[in-house]
């Protein structure tokens, strides 16, 4: 069977087929966490955000391959979460915007539309680490524009895709040495393969079960396959930020003083690099939105005068923000790459106009119902449940908004999966609103000390990034399965002690393994906060408070009950 041409309902039953496929495999790629811990959840992430893509798609029944393509990147950028699912979503984002105005596409569209999804994704972010998802997509989308120059078989461009796509995979290990000492390979480049291999099934004719889970026998080895979870970007050096600044900012063409001719977009484009890197320009008629990476973004917004009135103007200092870093691929700049659609952008005023005006909403996510009442009392409007176990899609964030009535918002992730997805929902809305990336539930609370409602929202940030810094997390959990994990022999079952990210202790015994993770973590701090989980009896909870009281008798120590699932207890250190 050739195909030589991919309309809307062909592209619709590649898209089925391979969120399937995903569905099928979403335990193996939960299951590849370098991290042995029982919340990888990758491939959760990942079905849920596809699946979000999926059910707009099917509301589609269009043989319009650009009107099915925005449908389901419509679908897939309100319903991302983590990290994979949001870069997920930015791959075929790109890809929906260069097939837009495509009934069809050829073999040679294809690949571009591919390559565009690659291009658009790498724009999220802001320092790309190589050996993950986005390694793989790219790779792969190379090899489709190379076999499409002479192909005009659609299966044949596929085919040598996914096959480049799955050696780019096995290749990740030699990109990222945490991956390299577990001996496995990234997660979110295992989920992509999955769903290219349905969309060639579908190309090829093969027949696609809809329900049938993947059978034991075509499991893959945990020594094949693993997902990036530690801070790998940590061990680059701050210095290598050459352009320090993130600037972004719209420019309205319509400014009477400024003709509309003025404004060449390749032209402009090719003066204001000059600038920095990481550049975004996209246009239409009456805006421009610019993104850059720059060392001077007050000669930046100065050229860009030049061209019309200038709105919304963000500048962050990446230099400061090196030590939020997300785990696994990268720091993620949550800069939306679309500027005129008007259906994805919401005025949160316009539901609640009933309820008073406050100044500023914050938001948090936290599991557990004992967090959840701290949050609050500290000043958190809605606490969005999920976290370690279930990251909030950026719809599930912007909803979340959209319940307070205020002039201008904060986020608080407390999870480094979530952080994307957070900087995601920031751009989908009009009001003024700050991600304070917090990457453990310490951080959050310790950010909300440091907020000050009399501050601006750009004052706020700042302080609040800087108390995170002020804070030491550790975590007691168990391994899901045995593991080697920097020089420690983890078994099945045993406990977990995690400081700042790090596996440090592991033991049969739940205080042994508590003991030796405080042993290596308080050093010459004075505060220990303890919350303790569901799963914690307050015999254990007074086992452990007498543990401390001996070993550190001077320092003082807060006990909450915070209901948290999986982790016996979090550890904030002052």
């Amino acid at each position: 069977m050739n195909n030589h041409i991919i309309d809307g309902k062909l592209f619709t039953q590649m898209v089925l087929a391979g969120a399937q496929n995903l569905t099928n495999h979403v335990k193996i790629v939960d299951a590849l966490n370098v991290f042995p811990v029982p919340d990888g959840d990758t491939g959760t992430n990942m079905n849920l955000s596809f699946t979000s893509g999926v059910n707009e798609l099917k509301k589609q029944n269009t043989d319009h391959v650009g009107n099915a393509a925005q449908a389901l990147a419509k679908g897939l950028l309100m319903g991302a979460r983590g990290n994979s699912g949001v870069i997920l979503s930015q791959l075929f984002r790109g890809f929906s915007k260069y097939v837009a105005q495509f009934e069809q596409i050829d073999s040679k569209q294809f690949a571009e539309a591919l390559k565009q999804g690659v291009d658009t994704a790498y724009k999220a972010v802001m320092k790309p680490v190589e050996g993950t998802i986005l390694t793989v997509s790219r790779e792969a989308a190379h090899e489709a524009i190379k076999v499409a120059r002479r192909e005009t078989d659609i299966n044949i461009v596929m085919e040598k895709t996914l096959q480049k796509a799955r050696e780019s995979l096995a290749k990740t290990p030699e990109l990222l040495p945490v991956l390299k000492e577990v001996g496995v390979v990234d997660a979110g480049g295992q989920g992509l393969v999955y769903v290219y291999e349905g969309f060639i099934k579908v190309l090829k004719g093969e027949e696609v079960s809809f329900d049938t889970p993947v059978n034991e026998s075509e499991k893959v080895s945990f020594s094949e396959m693993a997902h990036h979870h530690l801070p790998v970007q940590a061990k680059l050096s701050t210095e290598e930020i050459e352009f320090g600044y993130c600037t972004e900012f719209i420019i309205g063409l319509e400014d009477e003083i400024v003709k509309n001719d003025s404004f060449k977009e390749p032209d402009f484009r090719e003066k204001i690099s000059k600038f920095g890197d990481s550049l975004l320009v996209v246009a239409d008629d009456e805006i421009v939105k610019v993104h850059i990476h720059a060392e001077h973004p007050g000669e930046v917004l100065n050229f860009a005068m030049n061209y019309g009135s200038l709105h919304k103007i963000k500048i962050d200092n990446m230099r400061e923000q090196h030590s939020h870093i997300l785990l696994g691929e990268g720091n993620y700049h949550g800069a939306d790459n679309q500027v005129a659609n008007v259906n994805t952008e919401k005025d949160l005023s316009s539901s609640v106009e009933e309820k008073e005006l406050q100044p500023y909403g914050i938001i948090a996510v936290a599991m557990g119902d004992g967090l959840v009442e701290i949050f609050k009392s500290l000043g958190v409007d809605v606490v969005i449940t999920g976290g370690q176990t279930m990251n909030p899609s950026t719809e599930d964030i912007v909803k979340a908004m959209e319940e307070i009535y205020a002039e201008e918002y904060i986020i608080l992730p407390n999870n480094s999966n979530i952080i994307l997805a957070a900087e995601q929902a920031q751009e989908l809305v009009d009001q003024p609103v700050a991600v304070v990336p917090t990457k453990t539930i310490p951080q959050g609370m310790a950010a909300l000390l440091a907020f000050n409602p009399a501050d601006s929202l750009e004052e706020n940030k700042e302080s609040m990034i800087e108390a995170l810094k002020q804070v030491k997390t550790g975590q007691v959990t168990y391994a899901v399965r045995d593991s080697k994990y920097d020089g420690l022999e983890i078994k099945e079952g045993n406990y977990l002690g995690i400081a700042e990210g790090k596996i440090v202790a592991t033991a049969e015994d739940l205080m042994d393994t508590t003991s030796e993770l405080l042993n290596q973590m308080i050093k010459d701090e004075e505060v220990l906060t303890i919350i303790y989980g569901s799963d914690v009896s307050k015999e254990q909870v007074a086992e452990l408070e007498a543990i401390i009281s001996e070993q550190f008798p001077d320092l003082e120590t807060e006990i909450h009950y915070g209901g948290q699932p999986l982790y016996y207890f979090i550890f904030s250190i002052e």
